[in-house]
């Protein structure tokens, strides 16, 4: 599994600009089809909402990637 830490530098982040923030996909547009699927879990339930409000101590998961967000600083 890989592992990634993402510093949130706000209150939240959307799903979908997450994974593109972490490099998982191109664009919005296909984080909002990545969450679409089924396949994007957070804090270990599926998430569908595409713009969820992911917020530090999260931890999100797609496929064999996961994402834990922090706060920065």
């Amino acid at each position: 599994m890989t592992t990634i830490d993402f510093e949130l530098d706000r209150d939240f982040v959307a799903l979908n600009d997450l994974l593109r923030l972490a490099g998982l996909c191109d664009s919005g547009g296909m984080g909002k089809a990545i969450v679409a699927s089924g396949e994007v879990s957070v804090d270990g339930v599926v998430e569908l909402r595409k713009t969820a409000k992911i917020r530090a101590g999260q931890v999100v998961r797609w496929g064999d990637a996961e994402i834990r967000v922090r706060a920065a600083g």
